[in-house]
């Protein structure tokens, strides 16, 4: 019977990003009816990032928030989202911005 319990359990991925272009994702495997909870506790992203309070911060699976009591089915990915530092409109007008005033600068 055991063996037929390994073949029941969840795949499910966690995944953070301490900051841009570096992510820390992790595979594991579950019992069915695991949380979102379980899989975070269970992920070791508290003990890789011991600064990190995780409880803090939200979580989705598959960009979509959710509720840390959901439960999770084969192949979810745990996503815990970091503040953003910078509001992406702001950062989006200062892009602009600056590519104008280097397209104002080009000799023709």
């Amino acid at each position: 019977m055991a063996s037929a319990d390994l073949n029941h359990r969840l795949n499910v991925s966690v995944a953070y990003s301490p900051c841009a272009s570096e992510v820390d994702e992790v595979t594991l495997r579950l019992a069915p009816g695991a949380t979102v909870a379980d899989a975070l506790r269970e992920s070791g992203l508290q003990v890789r990032h011991p600064a990190l309070a995780i409880d803090g911060l939200p979580v989705g699976i598959w960009g979509a928030f959710c509720d840390r009591g959901d439960r999770l089915r084969d192949r979810d990915r745990v996503e815990l989202y970091r503040p953003l530092r910078v509001d992406p409109k702001d950062a989006r007008r200062q892009r602009y911005r600056t590519q104008a005033k280097a397209k104002a600068n080009q000799p023709r």
